[in-house]
């Protein structure tokens, strides 16, 4: 991938929804609630605190994270759409 977020930001890919329910019934496309979890893919060097020294981020390349419905901003990539959003809109890790 040939992108290097700045500052405080990450780029996360969305992870793929479930479409059909449990008793087996089939959700379309259009009926889908976009998936509030995704993978790291790249991660900023931080941000600068008042006297400029940076202050690393809390999260790392391929950390499955959980994040606000409308957090980041969608970009599309080589075909793929990505999120960038600052790490404050990071709500939590998924621990594995």
């Amino acid at each position: 991938m040939n992108l290097r977020p700045l500052h405080d930001r990450v780029i996360i890919k969305r992870l793929d929804t479930e479409t059909k329910t449990a008793s087996g019934i089939v959700i379309p496309d259009n009926a889908t609630e976009k998936p509030d979890q995704g993978e790291i893919l790249a991660v900023g060097p931080g941000k600068r605190d008042d006297s400029g020294k940076i202050i690393a981020l809390d999260v790392k390349i391929g950390d499955r994270v959980l994040f606000g419905k409308y957090a980041g901003q969608t970009v599309k990539v080589e075909g793929d759409e990505l999120l960038v959003m600052r790490e404050e809109d990071i709500m939590a890790v998924v621990q594995k």
